[in-house]
């Protein structure tokens, strides 16, 4: 790369700190012409040092700060790098931004950062990848798998069926060149058991491939009732904390309020529901109209029952609305003495009984969840890698080429046919990875970067 790029890499607005980061051949002399320090110029600065100065130009000083260099091949990017470390506030970091574009640098794209590190060797786009994964992790099981993968566990694993594949490739044209020597019986087997592996841990991480979505964008779960049943109650409990209103008079929720929460370990995005019933005014209905239209859009609704109150022909309607979608019937208030008698076609037994005065019952709903988001799977069933819905796309692409070469290795077909499905199917583990993939992929995944990363 002949350009230098600067950017801020920290959130916009006030903060303790504020990082400007600059990368590129000519980031050691732009610092020069900006930084004053006692100890000298930046490039003359030993690498992986960092040195107290301030920063202007013209002899107006804009800020202190602490200057850190980082030389090539040992930094991020593999380039030559610079970070100003100042005072947190919009103002200043736009300032010293501004100085570093003024002397030659330009402003990075969304990712380039990143993208640098992955067009100079430093990472692969799985990792590349997971590096969003890691800012974007809401629970800790989300942030472990993706500094798995940031570490490079799964490019590892993608590396060895890559050298596997270009192995079966290598000994199959070979046996094309020289036709004169006989395939022995022994080779043919291996050829079909080393694929037949690569076929199976493909399959293993598609497997992944539903959990990694969960654990990056979350579980859309609304919960739904009648009014004053103890929705907004629920949400809190849920929470650990007051979030929603809580009064004892119906209505109180004319809005969806939505929370992210973190059940165990599963990023959730909780919305506390209006209660549907026949709305009193304008504000009301378009808030029950939007708890319609939550209801329709989330991936498990949580259905509260008053415990303390008869069954009623709107807690039947609100059945019927969650027909078809992973349910669970919540018996509310259950510290109260009982009133509400299931219909007989419900399982009683199926429905949890809480009280979120008492908290009672909640921890138990809490395992209820996480069994339906996971289907039934326990921790020990589920893999260090998750992946995303690009990388499934090209498992599944060179799964459908590998299992085509394998019935063909057994039937002995045409090993020139066999050849150029397994060529196809290394292309496709080649994408996940980022050894073959193109500029348009490269484009989408780094466009969803922020800048400065």
């Amino acid at each position: 790369m002949e350009d230098t790029i600067a950017a801020i890499s920290t959130p916009i607005g006030e903060g303790g700190i504020s990082i400007i980061r600059m990368s590129g051949p000519r980031a050691t002399v732009i610092a020069d012409a900006m930084f004053v320090s006692k100890r000298g110029k930046p490039s003359l600065f030993p690498t992986h040092t960092i040195h107290f100065g301030t920063i202007g130009s013209n002899g107006d000083l804009v800020d202190q700060v602490m200057l850190t260099v980082m030389r090539a091949p040992h930094t991020y990017t593999t380039e030559d790098v610079i970070e100003i470390n100042c005072h947190g506030g919009l103002l200043i970091a736009r300032n010293i931004l501004t100085l570093c574009l003024q002397h030659g640098a330009r402003l990075a794209e969304p990712g380039e950062f990143t993208k640098r590190a992955f067009l100079n060797g430093r990472i692969d786009l799985t990792q590349a990848e997971a590096v969003m994964d890691v800012i974007g992790a809401k629970t800790n099981r989300a942030q472990s798998a993706a500094v798995h993968a940031l570490e490079g566990h799964f490019s590892r694993r993608l590396e060895d069926v890559r050298e596997r594949l270009i192995a079966i490739i290598a000994h199959i044209e070979a046996t094309i060149d020289f036709p004169e020597d006989d395939i022995a019986p022994d080779t043919r087997t291996k050829w079909i058991a080393d694929t037949a592996s690569i076929i199976a841990f493909l399959k293993q991480i598609l497997a992944t491939a539903d959990e990694g979505k969960i654990l990056r964008e979350g579980v859309a779960v609304a919960i739904i009732g009648r009014p004053n049943v103890g929705k907004s109650s629920l949400m809190n409990a849920l929470l650990g904390h007051d979030r929603s209103i809580v009064t004892p008079i119906p209505g109180t929720t004319r809005d969806t309020i939505e929370e992210a929460a973190n059940i165990r370990g599963i990023p959730i995005r909780l919305t506390d529901t209006a209660g549907i019933r026949i709305a009193r005014g304008e504000v009301e209905h378009l808030g029950i109209n939007r708890s319609r239209k939550t209801l329709d859009s989330s991936a498990l609704v949580l259905h509260v029952l008053d415990a303390s109150r008869a069954y009623s022909n709107a807690d039947a309607d609100l059945e019927e609305l969650c027909r078809g979608k992973p349910s669970i019937r919540i018996l509310n208030k259950a510290d109260l003495p009982k009133k509400l008698k299931l219909p007989a076609k419900f399982c009683e037994e199926k429905a949890i009984s809480v009280s979120c005065l008492r908290g009672d019952g909640i921890e138990e709903l809490k395992d209820r969840v996480e069994t339906i988001v996971w289907s039934g799977k326990s921790a020990s069933d589920r893999h260090d890698v998750h992946i995303n819905e690009r990388q499934a796309n090209a498992a599944e692409r060179s799964l459908n080429y590998l299992t085509t070469a394998l019935n063909d290795m057994r039937q002995s077909a045409d090993q020139a046919i066999i050849s150029q499905q397994l060529r196809v199917a290394l292309h496709t583990v080649g994408e996940i990875v980022g050894k073959t993939a193109t500029e348009d992929i490269l484009s989408k995944i780094f466009s969803t970067f922020c800048i400065g990363k």
